[in-house]
């Protein structure tokens, strides 16, 4: 068998482009990872007792409505897996809060999970997570 030049190179930049692929994909999923712990203190997070209320097709990735709902919790968090930086923000309520619920918009690189993660006035966690389906825009483009 011979390697032509052009063997040669078509090898070279599919390698190369096989080593930078998952790259992003791990970076994102280890800052996700951190914030949960950052948040959670390490906890163990259970389910239920939160609402996460998204789109399932978001048309524009620039503009997706969220609410999340923890009737009992004393903050809660959002993060866009996807996102290059995965935190979108926290809410904290105080002990007179009526309702424990809050509505956003968010933007989206593209498709990807969006995790809500509440704590609870007893120290517990709760975590719900709902994948967005981006068509167009969002932080990408």
């Amino acid at each position: 068998m011979q390697l032509t030049r052009r063997d040669a190179l078509l090898l070279g930049g599919s390698a190369l482009a096989l080593t930078a692929l998952p790259m992003p994909a791990l970076a994102a999923t280890e800052g996700v990872d951190a914030a949960i712990n950052a948040f959670t203190g390490g906890a163990e997070v259970g389910s239920g007792g939160i609402s996460l209320t998204a789109p399932e097709i978001a048309e524009n990735g620039n503009t997706v409505p969220i609410e999340v709902s923890a009737p009992g919790a004393a903050s809660i968090m959002l993060l866009a897996a996807g996102n290059p930086n995965p935190d979108v923000g926290t809410f904290h309520f105080g002990p007179l809060a009526a309702s424990q619920f809050a509505s956003t918009r968010i933007r989206l690189a593209g498709t990807q999970d969006v995790i809500a993660i509440a704590k609870m006035a007893d120290g517990s966690f709760v975590q719900a997570s709902q994948e967005v389906k981006v068509t167009i825009g969002g932080c990408g483009g």
